[in-house]
């Protein structure tokens, strides 16, 4: 058995051993959400609406510190800055959605509202499914998305698959290219690079800090302190997600989006990332948000993207 084989083996083993011990997640909806524990501790909130959009917040990492950043939710922590009050958490949007920015906030943005909870359920792990509407200043419907959040354990860490298939409702559709978009976290501000207190980037390709920027690749891993102690985040695109491998919109301040559309932006003007859609068809986004002690080695990131990869998906 090879090195690496050796490694993803005791990877899954690592699972299994999880598994065994019957971790619980346990799901409580409320009027502005679901509040999501595991074993008992609060994992994450799902809110309906947190300025234009449904994100998760706070998330809570290995140690039980928040992994993403306080701000705009709550006052700013030490080491966060008060800047991109659309950087909330844990969410998904895009800048230009028939011309119409979801990203940024504001009158003349667009809001992603939530209409109704399809599936709420805990256990071994635990799922949020949501139909969702993206509005337009004037009450105009652009699309709807269907998003299903699912949770689970690995090792030590905690995944979250977030799968969304997005639909052309109402008429024509494009999501056009842009580099403000779409799906990812913004990091506690300790972790961020820019804050000099150990946090880096690294893709799979081995590529860091700002080389990670505007590349291809199946993974991303951000890690660095929180309170002392190193945990990561990693984001996963599995490879039957649209534009599989996506490329990512990843600051060294803090911001940690994949974006499979804009290409016009990463590549230097080589390519276009604008993806028009018919009335009725669709397209579907599939992460796993690994949330791991340590770096991307102790977290064990290449091996849980292999099993990711693995995983069937409908």
């Amino acid at each position: 058995m090879t090195r690496t084989t050796l490694g993803f083996a005791m990877g899954l083993v690592g699972c299994l051993a999880v598994a065994a011990q019957a971790a619980r997640f346990e799901v409580q909806q409320e009027p502005d959400g679901v509040t999501v524990q595991l074993d008992g501790k609060l994992l994450t909130r799902y809110l309906i609406k947190s300025g234009a959009k449904p994100i998760l917040w706070p998330l809570i990492g290995p140690y039980g510190d928040a992994v993403t950043r306080q701000y705009p939710m709550g006052e700013a922590l030490p080491d966060e800055k008060s800047d991109h009050p659309h950087q909330r958490s844990f969410w998904f949007t895009h800048g230009d959605v028939n011309g119409v920015s979801f990203w940024l906030e504001g009158e003349q943005g667009g809001h992603i509202v939530h209409k109704e909870f399809l599936k709420v359920a805990g256990g071994d792990t635990a799922v949020i499914c949501t139909r969702n509407e993206w509005i337009a200043p004037g009450d105009k419907k652009m699309c709807e998305d269907v998003r299903t959040l699912t949770f689970g354990t690995c090792g030590e860490g905690v995944w979250i698959d977030f799968d969304s298939t997005v639909t052309a409702t109402n008429g024509p559709l494009k999501f056009g290219d842009t580099k403000e978009g779409s799906f990812g976290v913004r990091v506690a501000g300790s972790m961020g690079v820019d804050t000099k207190k150990g946090g880096q980037i690294v893709n799979s390709d081995g590529l860091t800090d700002q080389g990670a920027w505007g590349k291809q690749a199946p993974w991303v891993d951000y890690h660095g302190p929180v309170n002392g102690k190193t945990v990561g985040i990693a984001i996963l695109n599995h490879p039957t997600s649209f534009r599989f491998p996506t490329y990512w919109h990843v600051r060294t301040y803090g911001l940690f989006t994949a974006n499979p559309f804009g290409v016009h932006d990463f590549t230097g003007g080589k390519g276009n990332g604008d993806h028009a859609l018919q009335a009725g068809e669709s397209f579907t986004l599939r992460y796993r948000v690994l949330i791991h002690k340590g770096d991307e080695k102790e977290g064990q990131v290449a091996q849980a993207y292999e099993a990711y990869a693995k995983t069937p998906k409908p």
